[in-house]
């Protein structure tokens, strides 16, 4: 038996990196699929962004371990589009349990630099996204009567300032104040409610030549590869390690999703390899 058989769980995000990881490790412990990503391109993010083709890869692979999803293109930024992927997808799988709101951008610069563009664009995805996401699921999962788990993917950019992504340690701080304010007003009903804050993930978010130039502007670029760049990344954990994989957020996800946390609430749970004591 999977430790969430017989659950629905929504994720955001999941055509490729740790949205994927997050569906399919939910899966592989028995739960149903409702799963949405833009793929496709905001301009103002410095690296090439989800495509259908990887939309269909995650189903793929969701549906290899014999579990259901139901795979919709959609904009976390406009909540009529997720709120019509949610209700399509329970409509068709029969009810809500856990939410994993994972849909997130990242990009660069000083808070004095930065164009108003890339600033509400950030917001707009990793802190409006994240309320959309839940808004659009709390009344399915309230329906169901039996609780349910709420897991929004922060940052370890949430718990401190970061030089250079102001904009993105303001959104990902926004949702801690939305996850502690949704772990009050949905307790009593028995709908939990906690944040993630990974340190650096294995994805393309960070495995690009944008975010490379970032850590080695002193590097020619054809020396700013994953491979060299892995040191500078390993000085920002206790841990000796460059980045944490995805899936080691996502089964951080699935034990805030099943019943082996079932006290737990408002909680910031980092993975981060130990980032938060430097």
């Amino acid at each position: 038996m999977g430790r969430l058989d017989g659950k629905v769980a929504f994720v955001t995000g999941a055509a490729r990196g740790q949205g994927r990881s997050h569906a399919l490790r939910l899966a592989q412990e028995g739960a149903d699929i409702i799963a949405i990503d833009i793929t496709g391109q905001i301009d103002s993010v410095p690296y090439a962004m989800s495509t259908p083709q990887d939309l269909e890869e995650t189903v793929k692979q969701i549906e290899a371990l014999d579990r259901r999803i139901v795979a919709t293109k959609a904009d976390v930024r406009d909540f009529d589009q997720v709120k019509v992927a949610v209700d399509d997808g329970v409509a068709q799988l029969g009810r809500l349990d856990i939410v994993a709101a994972n849909a997130g951008i990242f990009s660069f610069g000083t808070l004095e630099e930065l164009s108003e563009t890339e600033f509400r664009d950030m917001i707009d995805v990793n802190l409006i996204g994240v309320w959309h996401a839940v808004k659009a699921a709390i009344p399915h999962i309230r329906a169901g009567g039996k609780g349910g788990s709420i897991i929004l993917t922060s940052s370890t950019a949430g718990l401190e300032g970061m030089n250079n992504i102001g904009h993105y340690a303001a959104a990902k701080h926004g949702v801690v104040g939305l996850m502690r304010t949704l772990a009050l007003e949905l307790g009593p009903e028995f709908i939990r409610v906690n944040s993630v804050h990974p340190t650096s993930v294995n994805t393309d978010m960070i495995q690009n030549s944008a975010t490379y130039a970032l850590f080695a502007p002193d590097l020619p670029e054809a020396e700013r590869t994953k491979e060299t760049l892995g040191g500078r990344f390993q000085t920002m954990n206790v841990l000796p390690i460059p980045w944490v994989e995805p899936v080691d957020i996502s089964n951080a996800v699935l034990w805030l999703a099943s019943d082996e946390s079932r006290y737990v609430t408002g909680i910031t749970l980092p993975v981060d390899a130990g980032e938060q004591l430097k």
